[in-house]
């Protein structure tokens, strides 16, 4: 186990984000990427209660398609299943290109663009390469734990990283992600002037959330001001030269 998580950190390529600039390690191919993403999304089909037609499943799969298109890359298997679940106020996306949103996240979107801010942000995730990285982190983190913490202060250690280490890392992953899914929705059409718009409902709703520096993700507040902060590369990118 040492000697796989010893061997990760030395085999992982760094990756620039075209769009951010961020650089990270990840460890994985595009290949392993879209098997670990296919088969977590078997399970996933198999155990939701999916919508099959209708009109928001013909937005879901446009919004997919518009945004895929511009988005870049070959390798991914784009997929997006809509399961119904009005109160899971959520959406997902795998390694690889494989996404599931859930019923309960359509009102707070209201529009085809205000989702497309959500899987917008989803698939920045995975052209971003951010689970693949997480892991990549992940097995570093844990080797430096097990190398350099006695037993008895194990579980110290591994708040400490999470405080530390883990959760950062992660609010950067959604900013990232938050960055590149306005520039790819405003590539594909969709008014980026929709996302703040949305983040601000989210955040009528998010009353109670724990304080940013102990969450993964950003504060809906910080996300505002971050998006309101890139509209101007935003609407260059929607309303063209």
């Amino acid at each position: 186990m040492v000697g796989l998580l010893a061997a990760a950190p030395l085999v992982a390529g760094c990756q620039t984000s075209a769009i951010t600039g961020r650089t990270q390690l990840n460890a994985f191919s595009l290949t392993e990427e879209v098997d670990l993403g296919r088969e977590a999304f078997d399970q996933v089909v198999a155990e939701g209660n999916l919508v099959t037609s209708g009109p928001e499943l013909a937005m879901v799969e446009r919004i997919m398609q518009r945004i895929t298109a511009v988005a870049g890359g070959e390798g991914y298997e784009w997929e997006v299943v809509l399961i119904q679940d009005d109160q899971t106020v959520n959406a997902f996306a795998l390694p690889g290109g494989k996404m599931a949103v859930y019923t309960g996240i359509l009102p707070v979107a209201q529009t085809e663009a205000g989702l497309a801010v959500v899987m917008g942000h989803e698939i920045g995730h995975v052209v971003e390469h951010h689970g693949a990285a997480r892991v990549t982190r992940a097995m570093g983190a844990e080797l430096v734990t097990q190398l350099l913490v006695q037993d008895d202060y194990a579980d110290l250690a591994t708040q400490a990283r999470a405080l530390l280490f883990d959760l950062p890392f992660s609010r950067g992953d959604e900013s990232d992600a938050d960055h590149v899914g306005l520039i790819l929705m405003a590539r594909a059409g969709y008014d980026p002037r929709e996302a703040p718009v949305f983040w601000e409902r989210m955040s009528a709703l998010s009353q109670g959330a724990p304080p940013e520096f102990l969450s993964t993700h950003p504060s809906n507040e910080t996300r505002v001001q971050d998006l309101k902060r890139l509209m101007p590369k935003a609407l260059a990118e929607y309303q063209g030269p």
